[in-house]
């Protein structure tokens, strides 16, 4: 039986609205999602497109708050190559791979609670943050440099740094992508990935880092569009009441709230579709439905609200677990609007950090052919496509940095089979510097770069993605990520040699 509120919404459809975290278009909030703040939806996901400042997402978020004070404002900001707060000028901060690489966990709990402290500032306090996943597969296309690294000890000490450091000024931290994304070579935003381990390998190195994260209080976990069929063959990790209740809650003893991936994800939206999908994740043991990516409408979250209330009418989804979902999100906000969320709100900000963090990550090879760059060189970016998490807005590489420190350097983007010659012929008698990202997974970036070195030897090689084996001789400069503060702390070095 439900009963009817004070807004005139029944406790069954404000609690649906509850647990849905929409998205949006446009740097102000549109009527109907204020309409739905009023009538009990309860979070609001923000991305790129609804960001132009600081000052304008300050304003964004007390339009928010007007409406409903304890309102959950998330936002997918990793630093590194995953980037809202900066989407159009590239990161302040380096993200997890080049923490993973310096390996201070204290560097990592100092960037982390100065982005952390960043996103406060802006009113925003659930970040779908950090990833725990280990890289294990060198050819991942959706993980990679936002890993900490291949080693679960060092994947989990970073991850709890992060958690600890992230919430100490007040903003949840989301792990993500339990249980454990590293191990795949399919990315979920366009297909189903499929992780083929024993359950021992799932707990010796997948599931580490999220025991780390829980010990270290993460009050929200993301679940991945992954089938891990040694822990439920049938359904994805989003959906399985084996995983996320089971594994997650039961075993792990995780009581925080647990949030579903993108659900127009492909994985998701293509084989279940959104409506029935995220009557199947609440149902599984998720509390919270992540969708706005790219459905972002009012239409959206109707139909998501209005299948959740069908759903509990049709007895596909017990009216007890949806009031536990939506009393899990309204626990969250409860926190998120206490004074003492913030240990450090009051702590003196350390705006420099991404860049002593991104200049401590920089590893360099210098071969017999390495020299210091003194003339403006010519850049060529060989540039692959760029997956959705991190989209193809976000600037990267090292041509503004040189050219601020080398007036009159030149770039040119390259990619296919004949990248390389392409290269040579734009340069000219110019030095080059090859800017690649994540070389080993794409055969003719790597083809490019052998047809560099053999005509120029004295090419510079950047590597922003998960760096390999250097190529011999060159000046090889690893930044172990695409971060606006990677570029500039590779550009130093190239100068200075």
């Amino acid at each position: 039986m439900t009963t009817l509120t004070a807004h005139g919404t029944d406790t069954l459809t404000r609690d649906a609205l509850t647990v849905l975290q929409p998205g949006f278009t446009g740097t102000s909030a549109p009527d109907w999602l204020l309409r739905r703040l009023g009538e009990g939806l309860a979070s609001v996901g923000l991305f790129g497109r609804n960001i132009a400042s600081p000052e304008q997402l300050a304003a964004l978020t007390a339009q928010l708050r007007a409406e409903r004070d304890d309102v959950l404002v998330a936002i997918d900001e990793e630093g590194g190559d995953v980037t809202r707060l900066e989407v159009r000028s590239g990161s302040s901060f380096p993200g997890n791979h080049a923490l993973g690489a310096v390996d201070d966990v204290e560097l990592t709990r100092s960037v982390a609670a100065e982005l952390g402290r960043r996103l406060a500032a802006c009113g925003v306090n659930l970040n779908w943050a950090p990833s725990a996943d280990v890289n294990s597969n060198p050819a991942n296309p959706v993980i990679g440099v936002r890993s900490f690294g291949a080693d679960t000890g060092l994947v989990s000490r970073h991850t709890a740094a992060y958690v600890t450091g992230l919430q100490s000024a007040g903003v949840a931290a989301c792990t993500k992508h339990f249980p454990g994304h590293g191990d795949t070579a399919v990315d979920s935003h366009h297909d189903m990935p499929r992780i083929d381990v024993g359950l021992d390998v799932l707990h010796e190195r997948e599931l580490a880092p999220f025991r780390a994260a829980i010990a270290a209080g993460t009050r929200a976990v993301m679940s991945a569009h992954i089938l891990v069929p040694a822990l439920d063959p049938d359904r994805p990790a989003t959906l399985s009441r084996r995983i996320l209740t089971g594994l997650l809650r039961e075993e792990l003893g995780y009581e925080g709230l647990i949030v579903t991936d993108g659900m127009e994800m492909q994985a998701i939206s293509a084989t279940y579709g959104i409506e029935r999908g995220s009557v199947l994740a609440i149902a599984a043991g998720a509390d919270a439905i992540c969708v706005g990516g790219g459905l972002a409408d009012d239409d959206t979250v109707l139909r998501l609200r209005d299948a959740l209330v069908a759903a509990v009418h049709a007895g596909d989804l017990p009216e007890e677990r949806l009031a536990d979902a939506a009393a899990r999100v309204r626990s969250l906000a409860r926190w998120t609007s206490e004074p003492g969320a913030a240990e450090h709100s009051g702590g003196v900000p350390d705006s420099g950090i991404g860049l002593v963090a991104a200049r401590r990550a920089v590893t360099v090879t210098r071969g017999e052919h390495a020299a210091p760059v003194t003339e403006p060189p010519y850049v060529a970016a060989f540039t692959p496509v760029a997956n959705i998490a991190v989209g193809d807005e976000t600037p990267w590489g090292v041509a503004a940095e040189l050219e601020r420190l080398l007036p009159g350097t030149e770039t040119g983007s390259f990619s296919g089979a004949d990248a390389g010659a392409a290269a040579l012929a734009a340069a000219g008698d110019r030095r080059i510097v090859a800017v690649v990202r994540d070389a080993h997974r794409h055969a003719w970036m790597a083809q490019a770069l052998d047809t560099l070195l053999a005509a120029r030897p004295d090419t510079v090689v950047v590597e922003m993605g998960v760096p390999q084996a250097p190529p011999r001789g060159a000046l090889h400069v690893a930044t172990h990520g695409a971060a606006r503060v990677c570029g500039l702390a590779a550009a130093e070095v190239i100068v200075a040699g």
